[in-house]
């Protein structure tokens, strides 16, 4: 897939927030399109973007024409602050929407409900020596044309100014594509036990 002309990354705007929602949720499935699979399509992202937009804006980033967003990367570099934050800054603001499910959940949309009411599960002592992490999506006519990695690039050289020496993610081990990307980004892997089909990786943020 060749370079799209005109499409350039940038920080982050308000107003690209329907924007980042649409790309999340249509790229939730190991990478394909997670629509109609929960109840609402704003789930996956109040979990897994929306936070960081709120929390983190200036470490949100995404590659857009001058009117479209078609990718973005957005993380934290604290992610123990970003736990704190969320449980108490984010979790009341999507609390009204997402009645706490029963304990244990037993469906799939209450265990995504469980993990807002719950952000601990970020939380994994093998990873306290990778303090940032960071989620990056791009719309498939975008993939493959080098915006992810530069994307991932942006995101580190900004942990990095924010004081964060190492970073890591959680990807699906359903997602080959994805694992071969991150590798030749120059991740490991972290070994975390009961990761439940998620693969830890980790890196330095120097590039």
């Amino acid at each position: 897939m060749g370079a799209h002309p005109g499409y350039t990354i940038r920080p982050y705007r308000p107003a690209d927030r329907a924007a980042v929602y649409d790309i999340c949720v249509r790229t939730a499935d190991a990478g394909g399109d997670a629509r109609g699979r929960y109840l609402s399509d704003d789930l996956l992202p109040d979990l897994y973007a929306g936070p960081y937009l709120r929390l983190e804006p200036g470490l949100a980033f995404v590659l857009a024409d001058p009117d479209r967003a078609v990718g973005y990367v957005l993380g934290t570099a604290d992610t123990a602050g970003f736990v704190d934050a969320f449980r108490q800054r984010w979790t009341p603001l999507v609390a009204d929407r997402y009645p706490r499910p029963p304990d244990p959940p037993g469906t799939p949309d209450e265990v995504l409900v469980e993990a807002l009411y719950h952000p601990e599960w970020m939380l994994r002592p093998e990873l306290a020596g990778y303090p940032a992490h960071l989620h990056i999506d791009l719309l498939p006519g975008y993939q493959g044309a080098g915006y992810g990695r530069r994307l991932v690039g942006t995101f580190l050289a900004a942990a990095a100014r924010a004081g964060a020496g190492a970073v890591h993610l959680g990807v699906a081990q359903a997602n080959v594509r994805a694992r071969g990307f991150y590798d030749r980004l120059g991740f490991h892997e972290i070994a975390v036990p009961d990761a439940a089909g998620v693969t830890y990786l980790g890196r330095t943020t120097a590039t």
